[in-house]
């Protein structure tokens, strides 16, 4: 048996003395682990010299502790309000049940003496360890801190968050500020708010004032639902506490402000959060919208393009060059739909850059620029700029103006591909909007070789949704055609249940119109056609509008008629 240095502790000093380990591998990881801020069990996993089954199996025979597997057990059966969640993070323990006045923890490294005093101490209770693997730890940890509404780090602020930028004229208001925004009890009801609206899956949080009471709202699956009155004593204390985190001028509350902060959930996920105050008669409102870079990541399959519509996309993605354009009103998820075009492309040998008011996600592998017009930084600025940086990929915004579009068709035309939004209504009508804004119709057939149109409509919950009897006149008239209605499909309906907290529905789905630009649509723009012409042309080429691809969902049972009704109501 191997003798192991004093130098090594706990584990490492068993798995050496009992030939698992070298002595110099064992050293090597623990000066890691002083230099990582992570566990001796986590770089050991990391550096592959055991698997977490084979530590917790190696914990349980030397030490003589139970293995227990975590991932059998229900979290909702776990008593964890009997730790506190500060401790089950820093100290790596999750209680797993309690019998009289033992408590009985799940623990990866048994030599954590230190963990076990402090459960102890804090519980009063005599603690028993039983060995659970490294990694089902720290999914359990995560699952039980997330469903109580904490955070991992106790919800708090990277300290760079925390500056306050104001001048020395300001200083006298800001230190009066001061004093109320570090108020414990409204700094946790703001975690508390934003930790529920990012475990309800909204997508913005409204702070609203008025003259009788305060209320605070989520938009969740695109609908406002109020969730809270807070006091009305307490408004100005919240206000100024989100400027403080988001880099706002507490000071200034005549004029509206934009900032960001960001909220760390674990090692691997935080989100940001995009701020706008906004002085109102009764104080100032405050809408965050939550960015969530995960939304980015979902891939193209998550996001509703029917396998034909999908193919036609990334066909045009792939091209070496040309404009692929995303139209819809605003929250109808173009920006989603861009980055995750973008993410597809994001490759170590492909250049990729893009101007956005502001970057709402950060992409890494991904130049993103925010304009700033006052400083004079505008779209047309930032495409300038872009073509002398030797792009592949260029992404902008919207176009919104005429250089803006002449400068990304050029763009376009030189051997870029190029990637925007516009505000239309639908495919067809983008075409006639750039002419409206005065390109040339040349310009626009030679560049534009895609253009798709997108809402979202709201998805039926799984778990209640029902059955519906629709008579097929009402069917016919929403646009379905008598060869629809052969009875091989069942149209569903809401009803609501604890899951969707009573709505009927949860999640969204996006419904598509991808138009590819045909030989015959760039005859119909050279004519300078409108977008009737090239509706009537899409429909002879098969491709779907708006509300045929909704009717589709129905018949896939995704949402209900009239959830599609609504959104393509042109």
């Amino acid at each position: 048996m191997a003798q192991a240095p004093t130098t090594l502790s706990g584990l490492a000093r068993a798995l050496v003395q009992q030939g698992r380990l070298q002595e110099a591998d064992a050293e090597a990881i623990q000066s890691q682990v002083q230099s990582s801020n992570s566990s001796f069990i986590q770089q050991l996993i990391q550096s592959k010299k055991m698997t977490a089954a084979q530590v917790a199996e190696f914990a349980s025979q030397t030490f003589g502790y139970p293995l227990f597997d975590l991932s059998q057990l229900d979290s909702a059966y776990i008593p964890s309000n009997v730790i506190d969640h500060k401790l089950m993070t820093s100290r790596r323990v999750v209680p797993l049940f309690k019998r009289g006045n033992k408590l009985f923890i799940g623990i990866s490294d048994p030599t954590n003496l230190q963990a076990l005093d402090d459960v102890k101490f804090q519980t009063g209770l005599a603690s028993d360890p039983i060995i659970v693997e490294d990694n089902k730890l720290t999914t359990m940890i995560e699952k039980l801190v997330e469903a109580s509404g904490a955070n991992l780090k106790d919800i708090t602020i990277d300290q760079d968050e925390l500056e306050i930028s104001g001048g020395e004229e300001q200083a006298p208001e800001s230190e009066s500020v001061m004093a109320e925004v570090d108020d414990a009890p409204v700094v946790k009801y703001i975690q508390k708010i934003l930790m529920d609206a990012i475990n309800g899956g909204a997508s913005d949080i409204h702070f609203e004032p008025y003259e009788k009471f305060y209320r605070v709202r989520y938009r969740i699956d695109g609908v406002l639902r109020e969730v809270a009155q807070p006091p009305l004593a307490i408004k100005e204390k919240i206000a100024s506490r989100i400027k403080v985190i988001s880099k706002l001028d507490i000071s200034e509350k005549r004029i509206p402000q934009d900032g960001r902060m960001k909220l760390v959930l674990s090692k691997n996920r935080a989100i940001d959060f995009r701020v706008s105050s906004l002085p109102t008669l009764f104080g100032e409102k405050i809408c965050m919208r939550i960015l969530d870079p995960s939304s980015a990541t979902l891939g193209i399959d998550a996001l509703g393009y029917e396998p034909d519509q999908r193919e036609a996309l990334l066909n045009a993605i792939h091209r070496p060059y040309g404009m692929v354009l995303v139209t819809g009103p605003t929250g109808s998820g173009k920006t989603v739909s861009l980055y995750t075009c973008l993410n597809i492309l994001n490759e170590p040998g492909i250049n990729i850059s893009t101007a956005e008011d502001p970057a709402e996600i950060n992409l890494p592998g991904i130049n993103q620029v925010n304009v700033n017009d006052k400083a004079g930084l505008t779209f047309a600025a930032a495409l300038k700029s872009f073509l002398r940086q030797d792009p592949d990929i260029i992404m902008v915004g919207e176009i919104r103006d005429l250089e803006t579009a002449d400068i990304s068709i050029k763009a376009a035309q030189t051997g870029h591909m190029v990637f925007s939004t516009l505000h239309t209504n639908d495919a067809p009508a983008t075409l006639s909007r750039m002419l409206n804004m005065g390109i040339a119709p040349f310009n626009i057939a030679s560049s534009v070789i895609l253009i798709t149109g997108q809402r979202l409509a709201r998805r039926l919950c799984s778990s209640c949704k029902k059955p519906i009897d629709i008579p097929n006149d009402a069917l016919l008239r929403a646009g379905f055609k008598e060869e629809d209605l052969d009875g091989t499909w069942q149209p569903y309906g809401p009803v609501g249940c604890d899951i969707c907290k009573g709505t009927g529905y949860k999640g969204r789905v996006g419904i598509y119109q991808v138009m590819p630009i045909s030989e015959e649509m760039q005859r119909i723009i050279m004519k300078q056609g409108n977008s009737i012409d090239i509706a009537d042309q899409a429909q002879r080429e098969g491709i779907r509008d708006l509300r045929q691809s909704g009717l589709l969902k129905v018949k896939q049972g995704l949402t209900s008629l009239t959830e599609v009704e609504a959104v393509t109501n042109e």
